[in-house]
């Protein structure tokens, strides 16, 4: 069975030239078939001031009305996909930009009013292999943006790290897939202010405990969910770090486990 790497680059690397620039030469090098997910950094906020368009977070997560909708699919599915797919082709990476309604490949849902209204916010409910496997077995990198579909002509904005998630779960029957969460960190740390304090293995037990300590909070508890999701679902390998992780094996980063 061959092996699929899902690399999802969060936006603190979108958002600087230089090392989104070595990440995409370096990713360009890899062997075998590979995916790239990524986020769309601070240049749809930085849009949607511009615009006079307001921006709500609530809990960290934005909340996607029309006109956010509209910021989102411009910068998302436009200028930030279709730059690193050019700059890929640079690196002689034959990529193709997807988003999910691309060859009906993520199907989701708008997320149901609960506490919050997110707006048009999509949870992925179904994977669409197909399209991808043949660009896959013909040496064709996809590139997917933060941006799914309903299958009703609704776009639907989706947090990337789930849109990795689910495509290395959808993947896990034909290919030995693994799962790689890019940021600017060492890993998942014991100590915020200690860059060296990497846990460099969590499992269902000392997650629990990560979490009651209050030391994984925020942002980092929807990524690690997604994480346990995708080892739970016969993903090989699930690894949270910096990208020379992948490119390096004496590299630092943190292993989930089952």
């Amino acid at each position: 069975m061959k092996t699929l790497k899902i690399i999802k680059i969060g936006g603190n690397i979108i958002d600087n030239k230089e090392v989104l620039n070595q990440f995409l030469v370096s990713f360009s090098k890899i062997s075998g078939p590979k995916i790239l997910v990524h986020g769309g950094g601070k240049l749809a906020t930085k849009l949607a001031h511009k615009m006079g368009v307001e921006v709500k977070i609530i809990d960290g997560r934005r909340i996607t009305d029309l006109a956010t909708l509209d910021i989102i699919t411009m910068t998302y599915a436009g200028k930030v996909n279709k730059n690193i797919v050019a700059k890929l082709q640079a690196n002689n990476c034959n990529s193709l930009g997807f988003s999910g309604a691309d060859g009906n490949s993520i199907i989701s849902e708008k997320r149901p009013i609960k506490d919050t209204d997110f707006g048009f916010v999509g949870d992925v409910i179904h994977i669409n292999t197909s399209t991808l496997e043949l660009l896959l077995d013909n040496n064709i990198t996809p590139v997917f943006c933060a941006i799914t579909h309903d299958k009703k002509g609704q776009l639907l904005n989706t947090n990337a790290d789930t849109i990795a998630s689910e495509l290395a779960i959808g993947f896990a029957e034909k290919f030995k897939t693994e799962l790689y969460y890019c940021f600017e960190k060492n890993g998942v740390l014991e100590r915020l202010e200690d860059e060296n304090s990497v846990i460099e293995n969590i499992n269902p037990k000392m997650y629990k405990n990560l979490i009651e300590q209050g030391i994984i909070a925020d942002g980092m508890l929807p990524k690690l969910n997604d994480c346990f999701h995708a080892i739970h679902h016969h993903v090989a390998k699930v690894c949270i770090g910096k990208p020379e992780m992948i490119f390096n094996t004496n590299s630092t980063y943190t292993t989930i486990q089952k």
